[in-house]
């Protein structure tokens, strides 16, 4: 699963986590688009937080995605 790709469960979103966990030099996870704020911040988060975090993890994916079309 990926960010954008992520499902509601009762109405809140599962994390995006893909298992595939490497930092940036910003610390944003190459997997799943999360700054480490956003991962270590995530069990505590509203799920409208939840949700501003998986819109901001499909704009760094897509960013990425421009920058480097082979890689994302």
């Amino acid at each position: 699963m990926i960010a954008d790709e992520a499902k509601e469960t009762a109405g809140s979103p599962l994390t995006p986590c893909v298992r595939n966990c490497c930092l940036d030099d910003e610390d944003i996870c190459l997997g799943c688009h999360r700054a480490l704020a956003e991962i270590l911040a995530w069990g505590n988060a509203s799920d409208a937080e939840k949700r501003d975090v998986l819109g901001r993890c499909r704009l760094r994916r897509e960013r990425r995605r421009q920058q480097w079309p082979d890689r994302f």
